[in-house]
């Protein structure tokens, strides 16, 4: 089975048991009713990126569904945690493209999100044969991707939020959604 469309989707949840608080997280991404199937990184050819509601329009409940995930939770109160999947779609849609999952604390979305994009496209770079230095900043990076004509398009998804005050277990979370 090779994945058609992915999509995705991000969400947060709070309460007394962390259990609970991924299961609210899965509630607000709005894939809580899949039985969900974690995979690797790799965006199969051709997978188109579709809007959220269009995946879950092909999707039932109870059904096997495969993701990219990345999860975080903690339950210290006010501490900034994050979670992100970043995307990489080559040029050649023949070819395969990577996701990437990261997940931090003390990361806000904008920080936690670039670095998951990056993560992908240097993955995804180093098996097109580009060569970049891994020490330059993302933005160096992403300049010289563009230019080898390789690599279209880097997307991410993040959620990050602040640990509830009161110590409430705080579960982030970020997903593609493989859709068959």
């Amino acid at each position: 089975m090779v994945p058609k469309k992915v999509f995705f989707t991000k969400g947060v949840g709070k309460h007394k048991e962390q259990l609970a608080s991924f299961e609210a997280a899965l509630r607000d991404a709005g894939i809580e009713k899949f039985n969900l199937v974690l995979v690797s990184s790799i965006l199969p050819p051709k997978c188109k990126i579709v809007p959220k509601e269009d995946g879950l329009k092909e999707l039932m409940p109870g059904q096997i569904v495969f993701v990219v995930m990345s999860r975080n939770s903690s339950n210290e109160p006010n501490r900034m945690i994050a979670t992100s999947v970043g995307c990489a779609v080559p040029t050649e849609r023949t070819t395969y493209g990577y996701l990437s999952e990261h997940h931090s604390f003390g990361q806000t979305d904008e920080s936690a999100g670039d670095y998951a994009e990056d993560l992908a496209a240097s993955m995804l770079a180093s098996t097109l044969g580009i060569e970049f230095d891994v020490n330059k900043n993302y933005d160096e990076k992403k300049e010289i991707w563009k230019m080898s004509g390789k690599i279209v398009k880097t997307t991410n998804i993040t959620q990050s939020t602040k640990v509830d005050k009161n110590g409430l277990w705080t579960t982030v979370l970020a997903a593609a959604v493989f859709v068959p």
